[in-house]
């Protein structure tokens, strides 16, 4: 089924597979299905706490995460829609710090699949919808909300006043549909990706964003004037710099020394001054700097240069950490290349048809003592010859993970969000 809508329970499975059926009608981009199936709905995204909505190439998910834990650290109920789910599909919908349990889950999903049935939404707007439903139906004191696709058409981009707007990194990704040609839209890819990144931009609604090339802030300084949204430059309007022990930033209100983050790699400084900044340019919470510093060391993003535990796959390769990440576009592959940088390490490795191995083998060149391809259960992978002249083919991670010499070098295992929730399940570490 698409995107690993599967589960374990018959009534949520039921729905799932209605799910299975729907997808983007060829050439359709818009707004107009998902906001019909919300009027039917009684428009729930009208009806929310304060919102915080973060795109992004890539680190939204990650500044989610701490958005999330620096509200939870003030005391303050949060739900929060992050994507894609890993293992189960509940990790998509998270109400007042809870997955969203699978009698809730089953009957949205069958409220919206009958209320939209004759408008053809696609898989995503029916999920958004949802989302929508559950959070307008639980009280809490804010909703932090992840952009699925690009920002100016994505299913969650109808919210008409959010607390505050992020934009995290950009990069070329999506490009069948984030680059396609378009009347009026810039034709340098950076650029376009910006343009509709700062598609969620809204009247009166900070946009907080990281620091880009020239022409593409100048861009989404535009998109945001044209939205009437004040905007937050980072090294215009704020600045954070990460030290070896700690994070200084400041901006129009201060400066604050803050940890940094638990969750590994120096690109999750960045993410998580983002979040910092999204919330001191907004006024619709208060977070304490106790709070913000709590919610850093306390954040967690699995499947990101995620250190995997105690498990039935690690215990076939004892005695060396494992390692595993979804990152598959070239700006994760730098990322995780800064990570292991001046190591040497094993990759094993599988990727989307559609996807592009040198991404993450280019930066880990270097380091690799060896490459293991493997296949993505249930999805179109590329082959061995994808991998390059060094790689070997394997039938699974558990098979490359036995094949291992006894050298006790560390394991990354890698390309793939579709196969990192696969090896979670794996290793029972099912994120809860």
């Amino acid at each position: 089924m698409k995107d690993f809508a599967r589960s374990d329970d018959p009534a949520v499975q039921a729905q799932l597979a209605r799910m299975a059926a729907l997808s983007l009608p060829q050439g359709r981009l818009g707004l107009e299905v998902i906001r019909a199936l919300l009027a039917r709905l009684g428009d729930p995204q009208r009806h929310l706490p304060p919102v915080f909505h973060v795109a992004g190439t890539n680190g939204k998910g990650s500044t989610c995460a701490f958005l999330r834990g620096m509200l939870e650290a003030e005391g303050l109920r949060v739900h929060a829609a992050t994507k894609p789910h890993l293992v189960r599909y509940n990790e998509r919908i998270r109400i007042a710090g809870q997955l969203v349990s699978d009698a809730e889950l089953a009957a949205l999903l069958a409220q919206v699949l009958d209320a939209g049935a004759d408008l053809g939404p696609s898989f995503f707007e029916v999920t958004t919808a949802a989302m929508f439903v559950a959070f307008a139906s639980h009280p809490a004191d804010a909703c932090v909300i992840e952009v699925g696709l690009g920002g100016r058409f994505d299913a969650t981009n109808v919210l008409e006043r959010p607390a505050a707007c992020g934009i995290a990194s950009l990069g070329i990704d999506h490009e069948a549909f984030l680059l396609a040609p378009e009347h009026g839209a810039p034709t340098d890819p950076l650029v376009r990706i910006g343009f509709e990144k700062a598609g969620i931009a809204r009247p009166g609604a900070p946009l907080v964003t990281q620091a880009y090339p020239e022409a593409v802030a100048l861009e989404i300084e535009r998109r945001a004037g044209l939205a009437g949204a004040p905007l937050h430059r980072r090294g215009r309007d704020w600045w954070a710099d990460a030290g070896a022990d700690a994070i200084e930033y400041r901006d129009r209100h201060g400066a604050l020394t803050l940890p940094l983050p638990a969750l590994p790699g120096r690109h999750q400084a960045d993410n998580c001054a983002l979040a910092v900044a999204m919330l001191r340019h907004q006024d619709a919470v208060t977070v304490s700097a106790t709070a913000l510093a709590e919610g850093i060391r306390a954040a967690r993003w699995p499947a990101r240069l995620q250190l995997l535990g105690e498990g039935p796959l690690t215990a076939l390769a004892p005695r060396r950490d494992v390692w595993l990440d979804g990152g598959h576009n070239a700006d994760a592959g730098q990322a995780i290349g800064r990570h292991f940088a001046g190591q040497r390490l094993h990759l094993i490795m599988g990727m989307l048809a559609n996807r592009d191995p040198g991404a993450i083998l280019a930066p880990l060149e270097s380091a690799l003592a060896s490459v293991a391809a493997v296949p993505i259960v249930g999805s179109e992978h590329h082959g061995l010859p994808a991998f390059g002249p060094r790689a070997v083919w394997r039938d699974s991670v558990a098979e490359a993970l036995r094949a291992l010499p006894p050298d006790g070098l560390p394991v990354l295992i890698a390309g793939s969000l579709y196969l990192a929730g696969q090896v979670l399940k794996a290793n029972r570490e099912v994120p809860g």
